[in-house]
C-alpha cells in the first residue's frame, strides 16, 4: 500500500502517514492543529513483510486502510529519556 509521511514540525517526533499523498481531509481538525505545519519526509510502498523502526506495520496499514490515516508519536520511554537529557 502506498502512503506519504509527514514530520510535525511543532511536535518532536511526530509522524502523520497518510493512505494518498497531500490528502488530508480524513485527517481530524483537532489533531491538525495539535500536530501543525507538516513536511513531507517521503513516500512508502508499505507491504506486510516490511518492518518499520519504531511502528507495528500491521497496526500502520490497518489504520491507512480503515481512516486513511495514522499517528507516529513518541513512545513514553524516549520522552523520559529526553527529559533525563535536559
Amino acid at each position: 500500500m502506498p502512503c506519504a509521511i509527514y514530520k510535525s514540525r511543532r511536535k518532536a517526533d511526530t509522524y502523520l502517514y497518510v493512505a494518498v499523498r497531500d490528502d488530508f481531509s480524513m485527517i481530524p481538525e483537532a489533531l491538525l492543529k495539535l500536530v501543525g505545519e507538516l513536511e513531507h519526509v517521503m513516500d512508502l510502498d508499505l507491504r506486510p513483510e516490511r518492518k518499520l523502526a519504531l511502528e507495528d506495520t500491521a497496526e500502520v496499514l490497518r489504520n491507512l486502510e480503515e481512516r486513511g490515516w495514522h499517528l507516529q508519536m513518541p513512545r513514553r520511554e524516549e520522552l523520559l529519556a529526553g527529559m533525563a537529557r535536559h
